[in-house]
């Protein structure tokens, strides 16, 4: 096996919308098809996901499909990445796609760099066309509060960060710190490299590799996208022990700010000033960022769509770290 033999692995659970998708921009990347195994993982689909990967599998022989009746990413990633051949793995997520050139800059870039994990940018698409679509791919992108990491942002320069979108790493490298904690339903990828950063390993982001990420399209899914997120920014510490970036709690400390101001207010009215002044604050930062975005995309009328959706980035997110620290002390 050649020295920069890749491994692609795709874990996917019902995403009969998006893996077809996913999989053409694999397809035709411009690495050497002959140095690529692409590993699909169907976590128990219930739609047509099976289907579909059975299709391309029959088409191109070095597509193949592995089954995990445990659903659970973390799970998926050991399964493949234990019957992976590959010196250099590449994690990409179903619900994406690729530039032409990914798999061969992460490799280029993990090689010549000496970095233990390498990624780049992910820019979010709406999945329709639609306001609220729109409003939640481009909050997604605003540094505003930001639960997400830099690979999200306009990144310009090579850096190092503490985690990227998906990653890609040599083999060694995961079976030196342990491959994925499979207690973890999500977060899974934040833990690992906590655990990589820890042993000293070090993590570069290349703002010359390009993702393209397909968010919610709905309130309705982001909200409950938004809360289970949240919860497991906090709960993994019932497994792991060890805490993610400051960044992950900032809406669990807005949202038990707003509780105790809340309730304080109840019986003191100086509290409920300074919830006022609070809350003002607050709507006033966020309308300030909502109105530079519309003017930047020239559509006034997105305003009150993108307060939603940074409403719903920051207190359904809080409130889900809320529940999940209940659960993690009861």
């Amino acid at each position: 096996m050649k020295e920069d033999f890749v491994s692609v692995i795709i874990p996917c659970r019902n995403e009969e919308k998006y893996i077809a998708n996913c999989l053409d921009s694999v397809l035709l990347q411009d690495f050497p098809k002959e140095d690529l195994e692409i590993l699909v993982v169907d976590g128990a689909s219930i739609d047509g996901t099976g289907k579909i990967l059975q299709e391309y599998s029959k088409r191109y022989p070095f597509v193949k499909v592995l089954y995990n009746e445990k659903k659970f990413t973390s799970i998926s990633m050991n399964l493949a990445l234990k019957k992976s051949k590959g010196e250099i793995i590449i994690r990409l997520d179903s619900h994406a796609k690729y530039s032409s050139d990914y798999i061969s800059k992460c490799v280029r870039h993990l090689k010549e760099s000496g970095a233990d994990n390498v990624g780049g940018v992910l820019k979010s698409l709406p999945v329709k066309n639609t306001l609220v679509a729109k409003a939640i791919a481009l909050s997604l992108s605003s540094p505003v509060w930001h639960v997400g990491a830099h690979f999200r942002q306009d990144v310009k320069s090579v850096r190092e960060v503490d985690t990227v979108f998906c990653g890609c790493y040599k083999k060694a490298t995961l079976q030196k710190i342990g491959y994925y904690n499979e207690h973890l339903v999500r977060s899974q990828d934040i833990e690992l490299n906590l655990r990589l950063q820890k042993m000293g390993g070090k993590i570069m982001l290349f703002p010359d590799i390009v993702s393209y990420y397909y968010p919610k399209g709905t309130f309705k899914e982001f909200i409950f996208h938004e809360f289970r997120d949240g919860i497991w920014a906090v709960y993994p510490l019932k497994f792991t022990k060890t805490f993610f970036r400051i960044r992950h709690y900032l809406p669990l400390l807005l949202v038990m700010i707003m509780v105790l101001l809340s309730v304080a207010s109840l019986f003191s009215k100086p509290f409920f000033y300074v919830l006022f002044l609070f809350t003002f604050f607050y709507v006033l930062a966020v309308s300030f960022k909502s109105l530079e975005i519309a003017l930047k995309e020239n559509k006034i009328v997105l305003i009150p769509f993108l307060l939603a959706a940074f409403a719903i980035r920051h207190f359904v997110y809080g409130a889900g770290s809320l529940m999940g620290l209940i659960r993690l002390v009861v």
